[in-house]
């Protein structure tokens, strides 16, 4: 992507970088979510991290239990500091919008949190490139926000951001609608650790194809 027409997430993330980290590692949910998906997993299996941040805690579990896991981020600084952090694992800078990805390629994709900055339209047309993306009886994690807004405009980590996101019935429909089982269902609230930060849900759906 040339850099004039960089994604807004990416200087969002740029600029809020290790802290993201810090404000989040306390997501019991999250944790127990990847905890699960590692019991489901297979020896040696190829995972797929989507917007993974600092590597951490995503990418960092999946390559300590063994498995041979891609990152893929929008944000150079988040890229750099994943390398450094997680050397177990390989790191791209990319728009996974503009990613290639093989048909049956992995058998987990990981999609935490990095659908909020796409429209609809783009977060359906991901979906459905990532559920093929799996093969046939993998896995893929879906977490979000689980709030029916469109294009708002929010305050996040100090970054001014441009929000879309959908509510839990309509996430819902649109894994089943490309072919994925929800296995399990968690919905919580959690309160990063920033200061002036307000509760917000999370909905993790964990799916297989």
């Amino acid at each position: 992507m040339a850099e004039g027409n960089r994604h807004p997430a990416a200087e969002a993330f740029d600029a809020i970088g290790a802290d993201y980290e810090t404000a989040f590692a306390g997501s019991a949910a999250h944790r127990e979510s990847l905890d699960r998906l590692l019991e489901r997993l297979a020896p040696h299996s190829r995972a797929l991290d989507v917007g993974s941040g600092t590597g951490r805690p995503t990418a960092e579990a999946l390559a300590a239990a063994g498995h041979d896991v891609l990152g893929v981020d929008v944000s150079p600084v988040m890229v750099e500091l994943a390398a450094r952090r997680v050397p177990g694992a390989s790191f791209r800078c990319a728009d996974i919008r503009e990613v290639p990805l093989e048909e049956s390629g992995f058998d987990a994709v990981c999609v935490y949190f990095s659908l909020l900055q796409m429209s609809r339209d783009e977060q359906r047309s991901l979906v459905h490139r990532l559920a093929r993306a799996v093969r046939p009886g993998g896995h893929l994690v879906l977490a979000t926000v689980p709030l029916d807004v469109e294009d708002v405009s929010a305050v996040f980590m100090g970054q001014e951001v441009r929000v879309t996101s959908f509510g839990p019935e309509a996430l819902r429909a649109l894994v089943s609608g490309v072919g994925l089982t929800v296995v399990h269902e968690e919905g919580t609230v959690f309160t990063p650790d920033l200061p002036g930060s307000v509760p917000e849900p999370h909905l993790f759906l964990e799916c297989r194809r």
